[in-house]
C-alpha cells in the first residue's frame, strides 16, 4: 500500500479508490498491511484477534473521516452524526508505545499491553480531530487534481501550490497528458 498524504486519517481515506469502486481493505491481512504501512503498528506486532470486525470498523470509521474531510474541502458543515462517531471513537485511548530491545540490542518500538481494535480506531480517529480542529492543516488540506484520482492529502509543499496527491503517480500522468495533446495539436496544425 502507498501513502503520501501527511496523516494517518487521510492515508485510510486512500485505502478506498472512489472512482473505481475500488476498496484496499477487503480482510484482515491487506488492514494488517495498512496498519503497518501507516506506522501505527510495528511490523512484528501479533494481530491475533484482527477478524471481519476490525475490517468493517475501520471501513466505518473511514466513511465517517471522509465525510468530514470533505464536507470541510466544501466548505459545509460536518455531518453531526460522522462527527459524533469520529468523537466517540477519539476518546478511547490509544495502544501505549514502549521501547525494547530487539535482537541485535537496538531499541525497537513495540504496543504495549495488547493490541485491541478500539485502540487502534482511537489513534486514527484523534488523527482526524486534530487535522479538523487544526486551522494551520485545515488550510494545508487539498484534494487531487490529477483524473479520477479522489486523493486528499495536506500541501506541505514550499510555495502551498502542490496538485497532485503524488508527482510520480498523478502528476506524472498529467504531465504525459499535456504533452500527448501538445504532440496532437502540433501534429493536425
Amino acid at each position: 500500500m502507498w501513502f503520501d498524504s501527511g496523516r494517518v486519517c487521510l492515508d485510510l481515506l486512500a485505502t478506498f479508490d472512489a472512482h473505481r469502486h475500488a476498496e484496499g481493505i477487503l480482510d484482515g491481512d491487506e488492514l494488517r498491511l495498512w496498519l503497518v504501512g501507516a506506522g501505527l503498528v510495528p511490523d512484528r506486532t501479533p494481530l491475533g484477534r484482527l477478524g471481519p470486525d476490525w475490517v468493517a470498523a475501520f471501513r466505518a470509521l473511514r466513511a465517517d473521516v471522509e465525510s468530514l474531510v470533505r464536507a470541510e474541502l466544501a466548505g459545509a458543515g460536518p455531518d453531526e452524526g460522522a462527527l459524533a462517531r469520529v468523537n466517540a471513537a477519539a476518546a478511547g485511548p490509544p495502544p501505549g508505545l514502549c521501547a525494547v530491545r530487539d535482537q541485535e540490542g537496538r531499541l525497537v518500538r513495540e504496543l504495549c499491553g495488547g493490541v485491541e481494535c478500539p485502540g487502534l480506531l482511537a489513534a486514527v480517529a484523534r488523527d482526524a480531530v486534530e487535522l479538523l480542529t487544526d486551522p494551520g492543516d485545515r488550510a494545508l488540506l487539498r484534494a487531487c487534481e490529477g483524473e479520477g484520482c479522489a486523493r486528499v492529502y495536506l500541501d506541505t509543499s514550499r510555495g502551498h501550490r502542490r496538485r497532485w496527491c503524488s508527482s510520480e503517480l498523478c502528476g506524472n500522468r498529467e504531465r504525459v497528458a499535456r504533452h500527448r495533446r501538445r504532440v496532437l495539436a502540433a501534429g493536425s496544425a
